[in-house]
């Protein structure tokens, strides 16, 4: 049987799954359950000033049936007393002593603030603390949250602050509304912080109502930009994680990542760890169907470990991030073509309407013969003219069918080179990148 235990950075835990901050730890009662049903950890729906939360508070997009692909929120952190979050964290602990009990914090940009907060949650016993630099509204109106996230001076420095008076792990949550998140998370690094976690939600307008006019999630008849999670988010997601976990100077300082954002399977959780992180942090997924998904995601990574070899979750965590490049250095030689399994075609014509209308004319409607099927009643089927496939997916991205097209590769006798490859004795080109490749740089923000 795998095992799923881990170590991150000191904080204990029997699986990788913890419960992110958000409504689903908003309580003691909320947390033990949970760990009841199997949750390796949890981090504290986010404590700090007393807050006044609105009705309505959540607007989702729902599509061909599913329901919350993406989920928006306008709550804020908890608006119950610090005294009584504390008293609960404590319990939680006592009761649960090797699970996971991470504190997220929030407070005004001052030192003292910021460092009573921690001597007073240190007090309840708790595995670590999450410093929430990423809440996108309401908070950050205020200059906590991601206005803090934003600039990665402010995350250095609050980090440095919360590290002179901590003595258990602290984690940095990183925002994910900036242009480069390499360059808060390398704050974090600089400040002293033990660990990171990514992504906070996205900002976003969920929607408007066409009859009334009104925003989606609405409050009052009023609306606003709001937080952006749930399934949608994931790819965004997955981009900043290996962006992070790629960056030399994270990979220098061998900080443990908690990747978050859009995780409802354990398919996606291995996605996330490949990736590179550690541990990963569950919200929307739980919001939607309950605390008892967590038994699905433990049996199936343990089952997906067993079948591998895979004794511990360390044997595949970051296994993909060398996979990670650029276009410079893609295989400019490597080519596949589309090829249509006619005894699984039902000839819908989807792909040729893809390939005529979005892509490049290379497929064809032809009257054949086609083996085990007859004539097909006279419809036409799809015919592949491979001599014009420039093989970009689309027609099998369409398919309805799953392995009816696949892309296969093929030998045209092009040369196997990269762009950078080709352009190295080009100077009038490499000129230009140099050019833009400088201008790049000096438009980013520096930590020195």
């Amino acid at each position: 049987m795998a095992n799923l235990e881990i170590d991150f950075c000191g904080i204990k835990s029997p699986n990788p799954f913890w419960l992110a901050s958000a409504p689903p730890t908003n309580s003691g009662y909320q947390v033990q359950k949970a760990f009841e049903q199997g949750w390796g950890g949890a981090v504290w729906k986010t404590i700090g000033a007393p807050v006044l939360n609105v009705c309505n508070r959540y607007g989702t997009i729902d599509y061909k049936g599913s329901k919350i692909i993406g989920l928006n929120n306008v709550e804020l952190i908890s608006d119950r007393p610090v005294d009584v979050n504390l008293k609960e964290i404590r319990e939680v602990k006592r009761n649960f002593p090797n699970h996971a009990v991470i504190v997220s914090v929030m407070v005004e940009s001052k030192k003292e603030a910021w460092q009573e907060i921690i001597k007073r949650s240190e007090d309840t016993g708790c595995d670590g603390f999450e410093l929430n630099f990423g809440c996108p509204h309401g908070m950050s109106e205020r200059g906590m949250g991601s206005a803090m996230g934003q600039v990665p001076e402010y995350t250095c420095m609050v980090t440095e602050w919360v590290m002179e008076v901590a003595t258990k792990p602290v984690i940095v949550k990183l925002t994910p509304n900036i242009t480069d998140i390499t360059y808060p998370a390398r704050a974090a690094v600089k400040g002293g912080a033990s660990a990171i976690s990514l992504i906070n939600t996205i900002n976003s307008i969920m929607g408007v109502d066409l009859d009334t006019f009104e925003l989606k999630p609405n409050v009052g008849g009023k609306g606003g930009h709001g937080g952006y999670a749930g399934p949608a988010v994931k790819p965004i997601a997955l981009h900043l994680l290996s962006a992070v976990a790629s960056d030399p100077e994270v990979q220098k300082a061998r900080l443990p990542i908690s990747g978050i954002g859009g995780i409802e399977t354990w398919r996606d959780a291995v996605e996330f760890m490949l990736l590179g992180s550690l541990s990963v942090q569950v919200c929307t997924a739980v919001m939607h169907w309950g605390f008892r998904i967590v038994e699905d995601m433990i049996d199936g990574m343990s089952n997906w470990m067993d079948e591998r070899g895979y004794k511990t979750v360390y044997d595949f965590v970051g296994r993909s991030l060398p996979r990670i490049s650029n276009f410079g250095e893609f295989d400019l030689g490597f080519q596949t073509v589309a090829k249509v399994d006619h005894n699984k075609c039902i000839q819908c014509n989807l792909c040729y309407i893809a390939c005529n209308d979005a892509a490049h004319q290379c497929i064809d409607l032809k009257d054949m013969k086609v083996t085990d099927i007859g004539n097909g009643n006279g419809r036409l089927w799809p015919v592949v003219r491979e001599e014009d496939c420039v093989g970009c997916a689309l027609c099998s991205t369409v398919c309805p069918v799953d392995d009816c097209i696949s892309m296969v590769e093929i030998d045209t006798g092009r040369p196997h080179v990269t762009w950078n490859e080709l352009t190295k004795n080009r100077p009038e080109i490499t000129l230009e990148w140099a050019k833009m490749e400088n201008y790049r740089k000096d438009a980013k923000i520096h930590i020195h």
